[in-house]
């Protein structure tokens, strides 16, 4: 059984609900995982509502001491927290260490935090009254995050806010729990005190009690746009803050200039890999006037190149779907994308013919879809690329900001004032310029607009500083005798 993290050590629940954890690439049963009740997760915002008040306290350059442990201590377990990944998700090992990467990069943003939640101060703003403000933390906070990232999203929310000042409960997908658990281990390692970092696995039934909790001041969540959807509309009836990033369908553009083997080599990458399972896969190369028929060229070679295998084995490009559910929902698209008349060029299927066991699907192109094919609407999760073709960069433009979600975009061009033209028309949150995937640095903010985000804020970063804190604003004064006048109604002035 996987256990909880709570007040500072592993619980383990003989008793009660709880799920599998398979290895995607066997099939094979590997664990259990505990689905803590609406009464557990109340305990577990218990804990964390009390350790918090001599956190809140603590010097926020003691804060940020624990966190420079951290960082050292997930460098030092980087690869041991990719097997972890590796074994619950299904990813490679280097596409796994990868993701861990950019998660230190956010426990290094957050160790600048006594900078980060310097205020702003003003002397003599009227006669004899000073002015400053001051970020203070908020409490209790939530995580919920997806399967996918079971390193890389807690540490774009967790981190930010404990260096704020924050406790905070975490509940990972339970697909993929046992990195989570791991992550908590070592915050606990580095001096983090018991109660700060909470682990909860569950499945609604908790969820819908942390989004209700009074004592929940902020809730973060990445998935799906249904459940984001409804874990904004919670948040929002109940007061609280709340970001919670949705579903995505990013696409690049590639204009007739571009470099077209750079831009191969990009989709490659960004279409397929972590299985296509990413929040920010390239699932749509969209191809400008004469690019379509070159990219495909260059696709072809690249796309039989590809080994599909286990995760942990070396040498393997695509490792398999997170379960045999997901599997068959990105089969589905195949067959629906070939009802619906697009070219079906390389089929996936085929490649996983030579498995016997495992979640395994091969990378799948199709060429000529349209705006109308479900392929190109909805959000497949898996290695499908779609190739769209269009006659100019107005109309690549269009195709994009007409999609319900708007998470990213990139564009493959030659062009300067083309790229920075198109930049500046694209409804979108996030775009890069022959960059694969365009997710900024972590010092910058990740977020997506229209149904790829619910709420106000971005996440991590900057964004993630002033969501994780509220603002105070103190105005002083120190009088002589009666400055203020003989009890005047008059409202005051400086």
């Amino acid at each position: 059984m996987i256990p909880h993290w709570i007040n500072g050590q592993r619980v383990l629940v003989a008793s009660g609900r709880h799920t599998q954890v398979f290895d995607p690439a066997t099939g094979a049963v590997t664990g259990r995982v505990p689905l803590a009740s609406a009464a557990e997760a109340q305990a577990a915002v218990s804990v964390a509502l009390k350790a918090w008040p001599a956190w809140r306290d603590t010097p926020a350059l003691k804060r940020a001491r624990v966190l420079f442990r951290y960082r050292e201590l997930v460098e030092k377990h980087r690869d041991e927290l990719a097997r972890l990944i590796t074994a619950e998700h299904g990813k490679t090992l280097s596409d796994a260490a990868g993701s861990v990467q950019r998660g230190l990069e956010v426990i290094e943003f957050a160790c600048g935090i006594p900078h980060l939640l310097q205020g702003e101060a003003s002397r003599d703003v009227g006669s004899g009254i000073d002015c400053q403000s001051q970020r203070e933390p908020l409490g209790v906070c939530v995580g919920i995050t997806p399967f996918n990232f079971p390193a890389m999203v807690p540490l774009w929310m967790f981190p930010v806010a404990i260096a704020c000042g924050n406790s905070f409960v975490l509940k990972p997908s339970e697909r993929t729990p046992s990195c989570a658990v791991r992550l908590a281990e070592l915050m606990s390692e580095a001096g983090l005190p018991p109660g700060i970092l909470n682990v909860l696995h569950g499945d609604r039934e908790a969820v819908d009690e942390l989004l209700q909790h009074p004592a929940v001041t902020a809730v973060s969540f990445v998935g799906s746009t249904p459940v984001a959807r409804h874990v904004y509309a919670a948040c929002a009836q109940a007061g609280k803050r709340v970001q919670a990033l949705g579903g995505a369908k990013n696409h690049l553009l590639v204009m007739p200039d571009a470099d077209i083997e750079l831009a191969a080599d990009a989709l490659i990458g960004a279409a397929y890999g972590s299985a296509g399972e990413r929040c920010m896969a390239i699932s749509v190369a969209v191809a400008v006037g004469a690019a379509g028929d070159a990219l495909r060229a260059a696709l072809l070679p690249r796309i039989r190149a590809l080994r599909l295998g286990a995760g942990g084995q070396p040498n393997v490009d695509i490792g398999p779907l997170i379960s045999a559910q997901h599997l068959e929902r990105v089969r589905g698209y195949i067959a629906t994308g070939e009802a619906e008349g697009a070219e079906l060029v390389v089929d996936g299927r085929i490649a996983a013919t030579t498995f016997s066991a495992g979640f395994f699907l091969g990378a799948t192109l199709f060429d000529h879809a349209s705006s109308t094919m479900r392929i190109w609407r909805e959000e497949v999760f898996g290695p499908l690329l779609t190739i769209v073709r269009v006659a100019t960069a107005a109309e690549a433009v269009a195709l994009v900001n007409g999609h319900e979600f708007a998470n990213g975009v990139s564009i493959f061009t030659r062009d300067g004032r083309l790229a920075r033209e198109c930049s500046a028309q694209l409804d979108i949150g996030m775009v890069g310029i022959n960059v694969p995937i365009p997710v900024p640095a972590a010092f910058f903010s990740f977020g997506g607009r229209k149904h790829s985000l619910f709420g106000d804020s971005n996440i991590h970063g900057v964004e993630g500083v002033r969501f994780y804190t509220q603002l105070k604003t103190i105005t002083s004064r120190w009088p002589r005798g009666h400055d203020f006048g003989a009890g005047s109604l008059d409202m005051p002035t400086l």
